[in-house]
């Protein structure tokens, strides 16, 4: 190998061509990193430039990389804003070269500077022809002390900071041997004070930027960088040092991490920032992710230039006169995955159902399965409970779980004659959430009741009404039948049918039930002005004259000219002394009569119902405001997060202290306060016998069952598959079986106990996922924070759960809260839930023309016409079950509809081809696809595509055989995109700039 020009040679010493040079690269990289188990790190960069401050040389603080560069400004008092780092491929090549010539000692065992400067000089020696002189120069400019930007004990003053240290880089022309004699004897004192690498105790240099190591990853060592000029030297010297053992040497660093690598580049006095330039494109390199594991893995100076070599490839030109170099680039939101560059392996269709849905053949054997995979999380799943994002999502789950349970409670109390109501729904919320809690196999889902629900117990109990039969005997039997169809299914396996639905499905039935929570939000605050109307024509007097007389005194009864507006009068009608006090609708109960023009007038509220409408809007706004200041530049990372965890249970109390300081009498939640069932003439326990019922009715209730059965199975397996999908990022594994199985036992108990049948809720679980996702809080500077999941835990939907089973001993509390308040959660919860949808997005992209249309993937591999056909046909499907819904004669047929959208899935397959639906969406299960997925065999789309090397044609889709290496982006076709689904590198068109 040629390290100077870069080419390649083999065995019969001809040269290879650039594309077979570049895929030797790759490919031996990738065995480099592959075979070698050296442990890596990451590596935080700071660059030392040498510079001259009275008469003393120090190596002064220029710049610092965690992932982006960052500069010192302002004559080095401020640190700049993070920017991506750009670099010439000039000095990169220029590096290289110096690099392949210069000194290189790979695991060195030294502890402090002294030593660290010897054996510099001492490899340097050994390849250049050094004087005792420049000798001596060298090793003092390496002794100096080290000045970093932090430090307040030695504050540098603007007159002898010598300028912007990235403008005047480079040492004073009067810098030479005789400059760092005057520094000898103090440096001979320092080294003597540096033992086992550390800093003297003494040392006012002690104090260490230790806030800053909140922002660098746990575990990174150092890469020191050191550049500058000195006059004796005549050629530029260039050393690299890989410590054997990462250690604390001296004061190099501004954080209190240990060194592990050292770069040092001296060079004759040249042109003014040219040795910055080389400093920071060393710096760049070794924050790339894949160089410096070269550099953690090399044993030889070949391997660190394959570094170079496989850097340069990866890297883009851009065209002088396109771009100024000066402008500081923002750091990237998104930045494509670098482990194409370790391995090129790939699968041809991601399968998007979970590995574990998979039938077993054995009885229960899914359900064993489930147990197993849970039971290794189990104690975690309690203390990963204990933070403080979880007291946020329980707070905001409470009042979102409460308020509907408590509506829902009172519509099935008006449907069943309350045979079944508030008080039922709160003891049948809290125990479905606890027991789910507790052993269910997905405790983030919330169990809560649903419209298809409701209409199957309103048929039931018509039903048992009509035909004169006891409604709650009845509905045991079918909640028994239900509960042993649900056993059959879990006993062999066939919740692995939900791999069949694909996101199509599962957005527009999560699109569908968030659209209803916005849509209910709004027809409940506008339902206010029902209770208390606002005048529309606030120009027109109104007259309010009415007056409450005695019936027998109608006639000659002496009216004052006193409107009804107040409500004191006695307790019995023969008490009362002031009919002009009795309020107009108490008047006939009392056995009053009205009299007046003014008694048909209607008596507005406009306060109420424009100050309800303010409240429910207000609680959305400030809750969405609170959580995106999340991603805003104001406060601190910990005020923002901590605003964010909190952001809807701060805007419930901002709404109800605005409400309590007004005094507007705004309705109010009202919560039962005694636990007793909502019918006094009936028990707790229900029986399933009744002698009112006939001796088929045990038979019969089978037929009602099997409709339980399909709407409890697709509510709440939907709902899994919205909650396990690999968006989320969960990490302790789902349990469809498991969770059927709980659900199963909870219908036995509500059935015995005539409580209603709950489900999984899908916009409550979606919103209680949302409210526990967590982000990096170790972030780079400059660095976006990065999604790493969900807090998967028990312990708030178990707190959740308590906390409803105990609002009947808060209702001096819950009555303090206006109905619109929680309004504006709902409408919360709906806007939230719809974030994020791709379908939401192709709606989106349908009304915008085409050069504003964000860069997604499937936009890339799918034709716009076709995109907008999919959408057309999800719109229809999501019209058709709203449609479905909100007929309540035929509502009950809703989870039918929602198994239908499956069917209209699989025949979209003959209207669009397998990769437009890949893109679009997700390919469903084929044993045969599998089976090739599993034997790796190759899969190429293009009939077409020969086997000539030389040959860039389209290809639309390449499938890989396992741990088979490919070359670099050079040997790769072009339209081969970055993407969630494959490994491969983005096209030129696509790269980033590095």
């Amino acid at each position: 190998m040629n390290g100077i020009n870069g080419s390649y040679e083999v065995k019969n010493g001809e040269h290879l061509s650039h594309r077979k040079r570049s895929l030797a690269v790759t490919e031996f990289i990738q065995g480099l990193l592959t075979k070698n188990d050296d442990e890596t790190h990451v590596v935080f960069c700071q660059l030392d430039t040498l510079t001259k401050k009275n008469e003393e040389v120090i190596w002064r603080e220029s710049a610092r990389w965690v992932k982006y560069e960052e500069d010192v400004e302002e004559n080095g008092k401020r640190w700049s804003k993070p920017h991506v780092a750009s670099v010439t491929l000039h000095n990169v090549l220029e590096l290289r070269t110096q690099m392949f010539v210069g000194a290189l000692v790979l695991d060195a065992d030294v502890t402090n500077i002294p030593q660290l400067a010897d054996l510099i000089i001492e490899e340097l020696s050994k390849n250049k022809t050094l004087t005792e002189n420049t000798k001596s120069t060298i090793r003092s400019s390496l002794l100096a002390r080290h000045v970093h930007p932090h430090l307040k004990r030695r504050r540098i003053s603007a007159d002898d900071s010598g300028g912007n240290i990235i403008t005047q880089c480079r040492m004073p022309k009067t810098s030479s041997a005789a400059d760092f004699a005057k520094m000898k004897a103090r440096q001979h004192a320092e080294g003597k004070g540096e033992t086992n690498g550390h800093i003297p105790e003494s040392s006012p240099l002690v104090k260490l930027n230790k806030p800053f190591m909140k922002k660098i990853p746990e575990g990174a060592q150092v890469a020191n960088v050191w550049v500058g000029e000195i006059d004796d030297l005549k050629e530029p010297i260039t050393a690299f040092i890989r410590l054997d053992k990462p250690r604390v040497i001296g004061d190099l660093t501004e954080v209190p991490l240990p060194t592990r690598f050292i770069f040092l580049h001296l060079s004759p006095v040249g042109e003014p920032g040219h040795i910055f330039a080389i400093g920071r494109a060393m710096s760049n390199m070794m924050v790339d992710v894949i160089f410096s594991e070269v550099a953690y893995k090399a044993k030889s100076r070949e391997d660190i230039m394959h570094g170079f070599d496989e850097f340069l490839d990866q890297t883009t030109v851009l065209p002088p006169g396109q771009w100024d170099p000066e402008i500081r680039l923002e750091p990237p939101t998104k930045v494509p995955s670098q482990e194409g560059r370790r391995r090129f392996e790939s699968i041809a269709e991601e399968e998007h159902s979970d590995p574990t849905l998979v039938r077993t053949g054995r009885l229960f054997g899914g359900l064993i399965e489930d147990v197993k995979r849970k039971i290794p999380f189990y104690i975690s799943d309690f203390k990963d409970g204990f933070h403080i994002q979880c007291l946020g999502a329980v707070l905001f789950m409470y009042l979102a779980t409460l308020t509907p349970n408590i509506t829902f409670g009172a519509l099935l109390g008006q449907s069943t004659h309350h045979y079944m109501g508030t008080m039922e729904c709160i003891v049948a919320v809290a125990f479905v959430n606890l027991i789910f809690a507790l052993f269910g196999g997905q405790p983030l889902i919330i169990m809560g009741s649903t419209g298809p629900v409701l209409v199957l117990e309103i048929i039931i109990y018509t039903m048992c009404r009509d035909s004169d039969w006891d409604f709650l005997p009845f509905r045991c039997l079918v909640g028994l039948w239900s509960a042993l169809f649900l056993l059959i299914i879990v006993a062999f396996d066939l919740s692995a049918l939900v791999r069949y639905i694909t996101r199509f499905t599962e957005e527009s039935f999560a699109c569908l039930i968030a659209i209803i929570f916005i849509v209910e939000s709004f027809k409940k605050i506008f339902s206010i002005a029902d209770t208390h109307p606002f005048n529309i024509h606030p120009e027109i007097p109104l007259d309010y004259t009415c007056f409450c007389v005695p019936n027998n005194q109608s006639s000659v009864y002496n009216m004052t000219t006193m409107p009804l507006t107040t409500n004191a009068f006695n307790s019995t009608t023969d008490a009362i002394t002031n009919w002009t006090s009795v309020q107009r609708e108490d008047c006939v109960n009392l056995g009053g009569v009205l009299e007046g023009s003014g008694c048909g007038t209607t008596v507005y509220h406009d306060n109420v119902f424009f100050l309800s409408f303010i409240i429910g809007v207000g609680t959305f706004g400030v809750a969405w405001a609170l959580v995106n200041m999340k991603k805003s530049t104001f406060f601190p990372t910990v005020v923002r997060q901590t605003i964010g965890d909190f952001a809807v249970f701060i805007s419930i109390c901002t709404m109800v202290l605005l409400d309590a300081l007004l005094g507007v009498p705004t309705p109010k939640l009202m919560v039962p306060n005694t636990i007793q069932p909502s019918r006094p003439d009936r028990g707790w326990f229900i029986s399933p016998y009744s002698p009112h019922n006939p001796w088929w009715v045990w038979i019969a209730t089978a037929l009602p069952a099997l409709v339980a059965v399909i709407l409890i199975f697709m509510d709440q397996q939907i709902t899994a598959v919205i909650i396990n999908r690999k968006e989320n990022k969960l990490k302790k594994g789902c349990g469809y079986h498991l969770d059927l199985t709980v659900t199963t036992f909870c219908l036995v108990v509500c059935s015995f106990f005539g409580l209603p049948w709950y489900v999984a809720a899908t916009v409550r679980s979606m919103a209680h996922v949302n409210s526990l996702k967590m982000e990096s809080e170790c972030t780079a500077p400059g660095e976006k924070p990065v999604f790493l999941g969900c807090r998967e835990q028990r312990l708030t939907p178990l707190i959740i759960a308590i906390l409803n089973g105990c609002s009947v001993f808060m209702t001096s509390i819950l009555q303090l809260v206006p109905m619109p308040v929680l309004y504006g959660v709902f409408l919360y919860m709906g806007v939230s839930a719809l974030r994020g949808m791709q379908f939401m997005d192709r709606m989106m992209i349908m009304l915008m023309p085409a050069k504003y249309q964000p860069d997604h993937m499937y936009l890339r591999h799918v034709r716009i016409k076709r995109v907008h056909l999919f959408t057309f046909f999800q719109i229809l499907c999501l019209g058709i079950l709203w449609a479905i819904k909100a007929i309540k004669t035929i509502s009950i047929v809703f989870p039918v509809m929602v198994l239908g959208t499956c069917f209209v899935r699989k025949g979209m397959e003959r209207i669009f081809s397998k990769n437009e639906l890949k893109w679009l969406d997700e390919l469903m299960p084929e044993d045969k696809m599998m089976k090739q997925e599993d034997e790796g065999e190759l899969i190429v789309d293009d009939d077409d595509m020969d086997d000539d090397e030389d040959d860039d044609g389209p290809i639309e889709f390449l499938q890989l055989k396992k741990y088979r290496k490919i070359g670099s982006v050079d040997n790769m076709p072009w339209n081969l995109k970055q993407d969630s689904k494959t490994k491969y590198r983005k096209g030129p068109d696509d790269e980033s700039i590095v």
